[in-house]
């Protein structure tokens, strides 16, 4: 598989906060050399040409529900993780509420497996903490886990972990990066008898972020802020959604030395409430997307680095699953195919640079969760890259789409940007809309 070298040639290449025109060469599994013109010195060598294009890093997606195993009639990791590979995102770390659930040592073993014969894209898991699950928490290796994973509200999966004592003793007990889902689950069932006893059953979908509101989010997230500050937890904030939690991030330290940081969603950067009205239960997430204040305040977080990483939360369910009415319909929906290109988008609308999109998408993941030699363009790392043609617009229909749930929330968006390769640990799997099948797929792995 690694007999050719490649060398990619004129390509606009994006990393470490600067873009510069030159050439990449590949040798096997690695980045063998960077540099403004790059001679070819043997006839077996596969060229690239890049001009116009820019070359990104892979990017790592450190937030996806892939389904597998018990769920796979939504999605599978084989499925998804092609659809994420067509989308520029080459890593990924999947979430621990499957069916059986990743809550013990055996039962995370089982997902790595069924990612090592099916996968198309680097994997890693969370494992998943609970009320009682401790025991099993202190056996996880940190050096090849990507971390631990607590639902501070419910959500697909019913993995709430709600016992205080419990939270302080894992907070205190691991040595594992801690990612929380937080919404308060107390606020969360007030405010539903409360619509409840007005609709009925027909909630409209309109007040899902009314629902599942600011107050509830703030409430748990400031909660497990504080208990990391008193326990010296190591703590990342999934999917925020509204701006009054931005108080509670800083921007004064660079990220390789917080102990706490944040993430934002795609779909959060990219929908309001005022999308209700079009898309429906199709855009029903958890946390809720919340009004366009809220989303102005996400995007100037992001911009002003309180906010470290852009992920998907891709969480996919079938079209009939979603197409239920408002108490029915599950939260979540597919992302990672069209991630990339929608914050290209963002790009050229003028709301983010592109090297401040690479950073969030690509450096911050693989420095947040200490990933080994990934999300960089450099010499001596592996060769996760992604070619962008920045001017060749498609638009989302059913007939492009990957995921195995056959839908998404962009249908009918036309994208300016496309992903004409997809380079993964040094071999081309994804070529102008082709896939190579090529099997080059690794288990991600952690400097700690």
């Amino acid at each position: 598989m690694h007999t050719k070298s490649i060398i990619i040639k004129n390509a606009q290449i994006v990393n470490e906060g600067i873009t510069f025109s030159g050439d990449v060469l590949i040798e096997g599994q690695y980045i063998k050399e960077i540099a403004s013109s790059i001679s070819i010195k043997n006839s077996n060598v596969t060229i690239i040409d890049a001009k116009g294009n820019y070359l990104l890093p892979g990017v790592i997606d450190d937030q996806v529900h892939f389904r597998e195993p018990g769920l796979t009639h939504k999605a599978s990791i084989e499925s998804e993780s092609k659809a994420a590979i067509a989308g520029g995102i080459t890593s990924f770390i999947e979430m621990p509420n499957t069916k059986p659930q990743a809550t013990t040592i055996d039962k995370l073993e089982d997902k790595f497996q069924i990612a090592s014969k099916t996968s198309s894209a680097n994997y890693s898991f969370m494992f998943g903490g609970t009320n009682d699950n401790l025991d099993e928490i202190l056996k996880v290796d940190c050096r090849k886990v990507a971390g631990l994973k607590l639902f501070l509200g419910s959500s697909t999966g019913n993995m709430l972990v709600d016992n205080p004592e419990v939270l302080e003793k894992i907070f205190r007990s691991t040595d594992l990066l801690i990612s929380v889902h937080c919404e308060d689950e107390d606020t969360i069932k007030q405010n539903t008898s409360h619509y409840l006893s007005k609709y009925g059953e027909n909630i409209p979908i309109k007040y899902h972020p009314k629902i599942r509101s600011a107050e509830a989010c703030y409430i748990s997230s400031s909660k497990a802020i504080a208990l990391a500050k008193k326990t010296g937890a190591r703590l990342h904030v999934f999917h925020l959604t509204t701006a009054k939690e931005m108080e509670l991030f800083s921007n004064t330290k660079p990220l390789k030395d917080k102990k706490i940081t944040a993430e934002v969603c795609v779909h959060h950067l990219w929908f309001s409430d005022l999308d209700y009205e079009t898309k429906g239960t199709f855009i029903k997430w958890n946390p809720a997307v919340k009004s366009a204040n809220d989303r102005a305040a996400l995007w100037e977080a992001l911009l002003s680095d309180k906010i470290d990483v852009i992920a998907t939360d891709h969480a996919p369910h079938t079209f009939e699953e979603k197409s239920n009415s408002y108490m029915k319909a599950p939260s979540g929906g597919p992302l990672v195919q069209h991630a990339l290109v929608a914050m290209m988008e963002a790009y050229h609308n003028g709301k983010i640079s592109i090297e401040k999109m690479v950073e969030k998408m690509c450096h911050n993941p693989a420095v947040l969760f200490q990933i080994e030699k990934r999300g960089y363009i450099k010499q001596g790392y592996f060769a996760d890259l992604v070619l962008v043609n920045p001017n060749n617009p498609w638009t989302v229909n059913k007939d492009n789409i990957l995921y195995k749930c056959g839908w998404s929330p962009f249908e009918g968006t036309t994208f300016n940007s496309r992903i004409s390769h997809t380079i993964l640990n040094g071999v081309i799997v994804y070529e102008n809309e082709n896939f190579t099948n090529a099997n080059a797929a690794m288990r991600l792995t952690f400097n700690r």
